[in-house]
């Protein structure tokens, strides 16, 4: 009886083995499940750069990543630097009229581009944004952190815009080419 008992303890723990081992051939022929480590060394304090911009802002579109929700701002004409502010506010009051815009979500961050969503030499509109109402074509629903967009304004040469967050997360701006990004962590 014994023996029987080794015997089944020993098929048993071999099963295990070899289920094991199955599990990890498959992960190692694609994706492995190892769970990501992100990043959140970004902090939440307020970023900025100063580089004035006579480039109109062209559009705004979002996506997901693995680690944090990316908006992008297209600026037009040649690549270069362009000047931003980007911080947390209490509450989102359009520039220009002073009246506060509701955004949804557990925190808002407040984004100034230094790009007008207007050609500076004809005063022809480039970005269609309209004052209070959430950004054309932007749809974050699903997102794991983006909740709303709110369009503030486009005055004295910046564009302003609400982000609602589902809280006060970590966040990056870096810009690309003629793209300025931001990104807004999952966690910290």
């Amino acid at each position: 009886m014994r023996k029987l008992a080794t015997a089944a303890a020993v098929l048993v723990l071999a099963g295990t083995g070899l289920a094991g081992t199955a599990g990890t051939a498959g992960a190692a022929t694609g994706r492995e499940a190892v769970a990501t480590t992100c990043s959140t060394v970004w902090g939440s304090g307020d970023k900025t750069a100063r580089d004035p911009s006579v480039k109109p802002l062209t559009n705004i579109r979002t996506g997901q990543q693995e680690c944090f929700d990316r908006m992008v701002f297209d600026i037009g004409g040649p690549a270069g630097k362009t000047g931003y502010h980007v911080g947390y506010v209490d509450a989102f009051y359009q520039d220009g009229s002073g009246d506060e815009i509701p955004v949804g979500g557990g925190a808002i961050l407040q984004v100034y581009v230094s790009a007008p969503s207007y050609d500076p030499g004809t005063g022809k509109q480039t970005y269609a944004g309209r004052a209070g109402k959430p950004l054309p074509g932007v749809d974050v629903t699903g997102y794991r952190t983006f909740r709303d967009t709110r369009y503030g304004a486009s005055f004295e040469g910046r564009t302003q815009i609400g982000l609602g967050v589902r809280a006060r997360l970590p966040f990056r701006v870096t810009q690309s080419g003629d793209h300025l990004i931001v990104d807004v962590a999952h966690t910290w």
